[in-house]
């Protein structure tokens, strides 16, 4: 099998196809953003859906205090997932309060994602171990093996089904807290010149709203469901805490807190702003100055297996050139004598 894979990238027919499809592939990707359009039109819409459910609660809220039900907007859902997630009580055994959190911070909010969520995390495992069967009993991989090691890959691969859910929603986590913390110092000062030119916290998160989207779309999708909520909750803190825990940011918390303790104390919010955006500031320029402290590092390898050999061939090339042509001159007087 070894052979054929070294014959098959020796191949000249098979590199050529293979750059090709690499070719096809980038060009692709690159294009792709094009064609899917504005993105923060379509988070704006989903925030603006989440808001009508929002206001729809308040209201089934308010008139169960007085005697009467009304039911909200419901998220609509696979009835097939709902099913097998409810009827195996999976969230029972999958679901505990990191889980939420790290849906919450990874942009998932509702019933839905939870659903879909867990029915992965309950069909990926099969799936996993049934392509590893696949390709281990019927298309012969690993044939010089033994039974055991043929049932370990099997299971090592529904091992990594079950848990290939948590890493999607961990890698979408931590994009979205990139994403947040690199808008966040601009965002605040945005939002600093707001409150100071006389307009509300409500204003000002939705100004800074539509400013900071062509940023960072995750960071203003949080200000347009804070805005939201600030209108709807019964009290703002609740609004700034949900903030803070959607973002999973200590930046984020600190200034919420700020925003709670400003309302609740009536001191100024521009002097707080103007504080909390200059830290925020040193940090961003603390974190770039030590990505590129750690660089040196990083570079140390790279140079030694691409740019030393190149800088050898540079320097002793010639000499290298000038004793071949002295060797071959002196044969050539040697063998005339």
């Amino acid at each position: 099998m070894i052979d054929q894979v070294v014959k098959a990238f020796t191949d000249a027919s098979f590199l050529i196809a293979l750059l090709v499809g690499v070719a096809v592939f980038a060009t692709v990707f690159t294009i792709m953003p094009s064609l899917t359009g504005n993105p923060l039109k379509g988070r704006m819409k989903a925030v603006a859906l989440e808001r009508d459910e929002l206001r729809a609660r308040q209201r089934a809220r308010l008139a169960a205090e007085t005697g009467r039900r009304r039911a909200g907007l419901r998220e609509e859902q696979s009835v097939g997932m709902r099913n097998i997630v409810e009827r195996l009580d999976l969230r029972r055994a999958l679901v505990d309060e990191g889980t939420l959190n790290k849906l919450k911070v990874a942009g998932f909010r509702g019933q839905n994602p939870l659903t879909r969520f867990l029915f992965f995390r309950l069909v990926l495992p099969f799936v996993g171990f049934a392509l590893a069967a696949v390709y281990v009993f019927l298309l012969g991989g690993f044939a010089d093996k033994p039974l055991f090691v043929k049932l370990f890959v099997c299971i090592l691969a529904a091992y990594g089904g079950f848990y290939a859910p948590v890493l999607y929603v961990n890698n979408r986590a931590t994009k979205r807290k990139q994403s947040i913390q690199l808008a966040w110092p601009d965002a605040l000062d945005l939002m600093l010149i707001c409150v100071e030119s006389g307009m509300s916290v409500e204003a000002a998160l939705r100004r800074v709203a539509d400013e900071i989207g062509s940023q960072s779309v995750d960071l203003a999708e949080e200000f347009v469901l804070t805005n939201a909520e600030l209108s709807y909750l019964s009290e703002r803190r609740v609004a700034y805490e949900n903030l803070a825990s959607r973002t999973g940011l200590e930046t984020v918390k600190s200034v919420t807190q700020a925003l709670t303790q400003a309302e609740r104390y009536g001191t100024p919010v521009a002097h707080a702003l103007r504080v909390l955006a200059s830290e925020s500031r040193d940090m961003r320029m603390n974190a770039a100055e030590k990505k590129a402290a750690a660089l040196p590092p990083k570079l140390t390898v790279p140079m030694i297996l691409f740019f030393l050999p190149v800088l050898f061939a540079v320097i002793l090339g010639p000499a290298g050139i000038q004793v071949s042509q002295r060797g071959v001159f002196g044969d050539q007087q040697s063998s005339s004598e």
